[in-house]
């Protein structure tokens, strides 16, 4: 006898599609992404110019106890810490301001995305020719105004490069912030204004806690994207004046094609991917404890 089929759901139907459709992206995440990450994981056991040389895990504990490599990690955090604040304030003020039925709202949109949409190659040789203390558009409009001239480069570098990265991704921080302000219900504000709710107090009480999910996804790819610059410190400053600029990225750039050291420099790539992926998961932690709280 031969076995009855069982009819196919809806539901499974509705899988098997699914997965045909996703078929293409886990190819492209498969042979770009973890394919490319299990080769550093593997590469960072070895050492010796061509990295064929079995070593365990003796890069990880030579990496841990550099000095070198931690000062750029401390350099990454502060530069992240800069770009994370910034992202969520200025992007959050903009989009207020944006939120508002003023005239020139799409055009003054549009301006501020235009630093997103441009590479970081272009933005960082953009700026570092603004900054140039002799030869800087910045530093000639001083001199024409009579004021002093500045070294913006030596003076705050790793400032200046956060500073340029907010100009260009505040932008993309501002539409995130924009959506989330609309999709506020008008009600919830109209209510507390009867109530005798001052706009401070319907900022704080309400704009502030219903906005939680889009200030996490800010904050979140805001510290992925910090820990991860490099173009900011390789084209404005090349890691100075001295390693004021090192970040890790950077650092492991320099490691890996100016020194050769390509096991270890796999190392520090694990080693950061590890930290980018802890801080990730205690930021969703605390959103999801500070959005159950609202």
């Amino acid at each position: 006898m031969t076995a009855r089929r069982r009819p196919r759901t809806l539901a499974s139907r509705y899988a098997r599609t699914a997965y045909l459709f996703l078929t293409p992206a886990i190819l492209f995440f498969a042979a770009f992404f973890y394919l490319p990450i299990g080769n550093v994981v593997a590469t960072s056991l070895r050492t010796g110019p061509q990295a064929d040389q079995w070593s365990g895990l003796a890069n990880f504990g030579q990496a841990l106890a550099d000095p070198a490599v931690r000062h750029s990690f401390l350099v990454t955090v502060g530069f992240s810490v800069l770009v994370v604040a910034g992202s969520i304030v200025l992007g959050l003020a903009l989009a207020m301001v944006i939120d508002q039925p003023l005239r020139g709202r799409v055009a003054f949109r549009v301006l501020l995305l235009v630093p997103y949409l441009t590479s970081v190659a272009i933005v960082g040789l953009l700026w570092r020719n603004i900054l140039d203390p002799e030869l800087g558009v910045l530093n000639r409009v001083l001199a024409a105004t009579g004021l002093p001239q500045q070294q913006w480069l030596n003076t705050a570098p790793l400032l200046t490069i956060a500073a340029v990265t907010l100009w260009q991704s505040v932008g993309y921080t501002m539409v995130l912030f924009l959506a989330g302000l609309q999709g506020i219900p008008e009600t919830y504000h109209e209510a507390a204004k009867i109530d005798g709710a001052d706009g401070w107090r319907r900022f704080w009480r309400i704009t502030l806690p219903l906005l939680a999910p889009t200030t996490l996804f800010v904050s979140v790819m805001a510290v992925i994207s910090g820990l991860q610059a490099f173009g900011q410190a390789y084209i404005i400053t090349n890691g100075g004046p001295g390693d004021a600029t090192d970040l890790s990225v950077f650092h492991i750039f320099n490691v890996a094609f100016r020194t050769r050291d390509f096991g270890y420099s796999s190392a520090q790539s694990v080693l950061l991917l590890m930290v980018i992926v802890a801080f990730t998961l205690i930021q969703l932690r605390a959103g999801r404890r500070a959005e159950v709280v609202y």
